[in-house]
């Protein structure tokens, strides 16, 4: 075996002893990052909700998805079971800004890679704290590049 690819036992994340990298691109541990939110603790801003629906897209958390998304706009179900599915290939957060006390936007780019092509999804989501918790509520999505009309129902 390999000793370099020993030092990095890859686990289940969110299991005991999780060293599996957070999707979300912090260079932190999934268990040190976005873990903690997949088990119900509540974001500390809108940008860290951000990263951890971004990681749970990637990691097919439905439930957490349509739990971190406001009740006014969330669906009735999230559908990350399509074909072809895309390959999550990292997340980019252009700006966090506070927008109240309560609220925020989030503007990012998230690259993926579907059916051999590359993709850009670029929204700017906006955030509502309800009772400590942060909640996705909608976004928009910039004029400038083209968007895939499927890949904006899974960016959330």
């Amino acid at each position: 075996m390999n000793p370099r690819k020993k030092s990095r036992t890859a686990r289940l994340p969110g299991g005991p002893g999780d060293t599996v990298p957070c999707p979300c691109g912090s260079q932190r541990v999934h268990a040190d990052c976005c873990g903690p939110l997949h088990e119900g603790a509540p974001a500390p801003d809108a940008a860290a909700l951000m990263r951890s629906r971004y990681s749970a897209y990637v990691m097919g958390l439905h439930g957490y998805l349509l739990a971190t998304w406001h009740p006014s706009t969330r669906p009735q179900q999230v559908d990350l079971d399509v074909d072809p599915s895309p390959r999550w290939l990292g997340l980019e957060i252009r700006r966090h800004v506070p927008t109240g006390p309560d609220t925020a936007i989030a503007e990012f780019v998230a690259r993926y890679r579907l059916a051999g092509r590359a993709q850009r999804l670029h929204e700017v989501s906006r955030f509502v704290r309800v009772d400590g918790r942060w909640y996705y509520l909608d976004g928009d999505f910039p004029a400038s590049g083209s968007m895939v009309t499927a890949a904006s129902d899974a960016a959330g």
